[in-house]
């Protein structure tokens, strides 16, 4: 379904892409995105629109390539992205600091509204070098929690000068990404290959639960809970495996598939269709892992024409019941794994979904966005 992907160069690496939310009662399908850059002389923050939707050409595809609204300088390569609210996005830099970005609508532009100096640092946090790499942010409004190079786990507040705690040595080893499990919990994983769990509730600095890959210590590079089940954990590393943990059991991971040839930047479970899995590589692909068990049960915004799939046969067992990520072996069950951009070549940085709508970008200095997922 490559001809749904309208591209747009950029002449910037991409290291992050990412949706606007939506509003809760929304039902249009995303019509911003946010993407920083990396590796580039001038580093920046940039707001997309998607495109003409209006112009509709003859097989019902949209034309018209993504649009910038506005843009601002970043200081740093771009680490991660989130967006807090509709408004604002929250930056994590190579050069430790995390910036709060707020986009205002009525005029297109955009404005650092707030700023941690040296979030994260190496040394000490007034030396005039000494920042180390902020990593990986994940945001609850108003909670913001950023993790870096120097193993140290921030909680920040919106709106609120200083950090309302930090765990000064909370890894030994890179923290390269972070989620949250539930309102008070986050999971963190380390150049070692270990997952961690915090208990922000608790006042003592160690983790509440720690989990490892056996035997090689394979760095991993992201994470993502499943938005329902919150058990539910898929990780991606540097040997561009795929890895589902259930951290109700075992310290293990419940399965590994084997995914892409090299670092796996992104992992991320489709947020409203949990059946749908999404990761990004250095290798240059993108793959679409589809446990959903029937054709038919599939919601309805999968109906827009048909494809024709190569489905594994599947056991009769209520997968809805026992979550397909969590049998012994899903592809074995049933999966469907689409490369969704056969032949690139560079890394595939940064991926979001949400409802029909994909976007990605690349070391190819381009932003791709998909607008019907699903058809």
């Amino acid at each position: 379904a490559m001809e749904d992907v309208c591209a747009r160069f950029v002449s910037q690496k991409i290291s992050k892409t990412r949706w606007r939310p939506l509003p809760a009662a929304a039902l249009q399908p995303p019509d911003l995105f946010a993407t920083g850059s990396w590796d580039n002389e001038d580093n920046r923050i940039s707001i997309w629109s998607v495109g003409d939707l209006g112009n509709v050409g003859l097989n019902g595809e949209y034309q018209g390539e993504p649009q910038l609204l506005c843009d601002i300088r970043h200081n740093g390569d771009v680490m991660d992205m989130q967006f807090l609210d509709q408004e604002r996005i929250v930056v994590a830099s190579s050069t430790g600091t995390v910036t709060v970005f707020r986009h205002h609508q009525n005029n297109q532009t955009l404005s650092a509204n707030q700023r941690w100096e040296k979030a994260h640092y190496h040394v000490d946090q007034d030396a005039s070098c000494g920042g180390a790499a902020c990593t990986g942010v994940i945001c609850n409004n108003p909670e913001i929690v950023t993790v870096g190079e120097d193993g140290r786990i921030n909680l920040f507040r919106a709106d609120q000068k200083d950090a309302v705690r930090t765990i000064d040595n909370a890894d030994s080893s890179t923290l390269h990404a972070v989620t949250f499990l539930r309102t008070t919990e986050i999971l963190t994983v380390n150049s070692i290959g270990q997952l961690k769990i915090w208990d922000l509730r608790q006042q003592r600095n160690e983790p509440s639960q720690i989990f490892s890959l056996t035997g090689d210590r394979v760095p991993l590079h992201c994470v993502d809970r499943h938005p329902n089940q919150q058990h539910i954990v898929a990780t991606g590393g540097q040997d561009g495996m795929l890895s589902i943990w259930d951290i109700r059991q075992g310290t293990m991971p419940v399965s590994l598939l084997n995914a892409h040839e090299a670092e796996m930047w992104e992992v991320h479970f489709h947020p409203s269709n949990p059946d749908h899995l999404f990761t990004c590589s250095e290798d240059g692909s993108l793959w679409h892992w589809d446990t959903s068990t029937d054709v038919s049960e599939k919601p309805s915004f999968f109906h827009q024409g048909g494809r024709s799939t190569t489905y594994f046969s599947h056991n009769t067992i209520n997968q809805s019941v026992v979550s397909a990520w969590l049998s012994n072996d899903p592809t074995k069950d049933r999966m469907e794994i689409t490369n969704l951009i056969p032949n690139q070549t560079l890394s595939v940085n940064s991926l979001d979904i949400l409802g029909p709508c994909l976007v990605y970008g690349t070391d190819a200095e381009a932003i791709y966005v998909n607008r019907q997922l699903f058809a």
